[in-house]
């Protein structure tokens, strides 16, 4: 869309699209270097995927970690990043992000005023300059008070959304923390404006290609926002769009992702094709098992504490205690190979008949019964003709299993000799983290690969910029967050590298509009 100057329903610095984390900090960066900002958010509530994550943010050698007592430096951080990531995606571009990672931190001390503690959280891969103990920060809960009328502007935690609980907003945390605090941050500026329920539709560009402006549905009505200094796109992935993840991803459904139905609809891919950009790793998730309820809707699930999880086969095929991204490429690769997308998660009553593993919200056992999502046997053949599986390689698998618990060495997929597995069952050893399944009823609950969000978008460069098909910066378009290819490319490094990624590139996006671009390496 082309408009002429001076045809906007309404003018600004800077117009940010979505109200996540990397959004809402990229609109704040902006606000705060006084550039008149709007944020426009196509819901009713501000938050996106974000509102749903634990809040962790990656960001090696920061303050709040060496306050802490946290050893640790952006160097070192680097080590471990290009371990993991290699050169899937421009290193310049990787070194960019943990540079900044330092300043980020300090303008939400020093700026915004928000209060951040570190949490152990092991890194994710055993790497050169890994952190056992992780290195990622988060955001101090807030009270419901405090947030006051905005407290309900703010999206519901996942079970409220989702799966029908009640909603409590006594107290908000993790990635609603983040949107609340930044919410308040951006209300106490006079120069920034946040729009709810204003759908960015398209990118206006001039008779020279810049990008000035986005076109937005609000209120039943098109609107032509302008932007002198730039667009920065922070708008979510695709994950909610049934038909570009079938065409993109060759995902059966786009319910299993653990984003809100109205979230991630691929919007943000849409306008970055209208005006060429590149863009890469369209294939990629931030991929997790994920229990599926009856709503059809999918909880991510993670901390396996006991049982064994087996494929559509009744196979066994990975240490259930891997880091659920990498657990989730494994049943990707199940399902790849012809196994099918049913996954079953395996156990006995050693937890009183209870679901020994972490899934927001638990899964009830009589609702998922009745759905055909539990069952409960007594003996492993009668537990796979419930599910469907073959007797006989299922009876193999828990088998094998058990031996493996009795000796405590897991020969075939290593289990519990990772510090990430041990850590989510409180183990030392090994040994620990396996148990063997048995007794007079077992149970099995459908699982299935779900996502926190797609990681493929707009390709960036060091400063935010999105880059075209030639190579070259879009004048005036800048993207962050799950809108832009993952700085990460096809590794989940640690926990809150998506929060802190994005945030990074919001911060260095604003820089550069204002014409003072950040130095690419400390």
């Amino acid at each position: 869309m082309t408009v002429q100057d001076g045809t906007f329903d309404a003018e600004y610095d800077v117009v940010v699209v979505g109200s996540g984390v990397a959004a809402l900090f990229g609109a704040a960066a902006a606000a705060s270097r006084g550039l008149s900002t709007c944020l426009v958010e196509k819901t009713d509530r501000f938050g996106g995927t974000s509102a749903y994550s634990g809040g962790a943010v990656w960001l090696p050698g920061n303050p709040v970690l060496a306050r802490d007592g946290l050893e640790d430096s952006v160097e070192r951080g680097r080590t471990y990043f290009r371990a993991v990531v290699g050169d899937r995606t421009d290193q310049q571009v990787q070194d960019a992000f943990l540079s900044t990672g330092p300043a980020v931190v300090e303008f939400l001390q020093d700026e915004l005023g928000i209060p951040m503690r570190f949490q152990a959280f092991p890194d994710y891969f055993d790497a050169p300059g890994r952190q056992e103990a992780g290195r990622s920060i988060y955001p101090k809960p807030i009270k419901g008070v405090e947030v006051g009328a905005r407290v309900s502007d703010v999206r519901s935690a996942v079970p409220v959304d989702q799966f029908a609980a009640d909603e409590d907003t006594t107290r908000l945390e993790g990635g609603r923390a983040w949107v609340a605090r930044l919410v308040l941050a951006m209300d106490a500026m006079d120069n920034a404006g946040l729009r709810l329920s204003s759908a960015a539709r398209e990118l206006i560009r001039d008779a020279d290609g810049r990008v000035i402006g986005v076109a937005v549905d609000e209120n039943g009505e098109r609107r032509a926002l302008g932007a002198r200094r730039g667009v920065l796109v922070a708008a979510g992935g695709f994950e909610r769009s049934a038909e570009l993840r079938e065409r993109l991803q060759q995902m059966p459904t786009a319910d299993w992702s653990s984003s809100h139905p109205d979230t991630g609809s691929g919007d943000a891919v849409r306008m970055f094709e209208a005006v060429g950009a590149r863009l890469d790793l369209l294939d990629q998730s931030w991929w997790c098992p994920a229990t599926l309820f009856p709503n059809g809707h999918a909880a991510f699930t993670l901390g396996f504490r006991s049982g064994l999880i087996v494929d559509g086969t009744g196979r066994r095929f990975a240490n259930e205690l891997l880091p659920y991204d990498q657990m989730g490429r494994k049943m990707r690769a199940r399902m790849a190979d012809g196994a099918g997308d049913d996954f079953w998660f395996v156990f006995d009553d050693a937890e009183a008949g209870g679901f020994p593993a972490i899934c927001i919200p638990a899964p009830g056992a009589d609702d998922l019964r009745a759905a055909g999502l539990w069952h409960t046997a007594g003996s492993v053949e009668e537990l796979a003709r419930a599910t469907g599986l073959d007797p006989a390689a299922l009876r193999a698998s828990v088998d094998r299993f058990n031996e493996f618990a009795e000796r405590g060495e897991d020969a075939d997929f290593r289990r519990g000799e990772d510090p990430y597995g041990r850590f989510f069952v409180g183990a030392s050893t090994a040994q620990e983290c396996l148990r063997p399944v048995g007794g007079e009823r077992l149970h099995a609950v459908r699982l299935v690969l779900g996502d926190l969000g797609t990681k493929g978008g707009a390709v960036i460069d060091v400063n935010g910029a999105v880059l075209d098909t030639e190579g070259q910066p879009i004048a005036g378009l800048y993207a962050a967050g799950n809108s832009s290819a993952s700085v990460s490319g096809e590794a989940y490094p640690g926990p809150g590298v998506p929060l802190g990624s994005g945030m990074a590139m919001a911060f260095r996006a604003v820089a550069d509009m204002v014409g003072e671009p950040l130095p690419v390496t400390l």
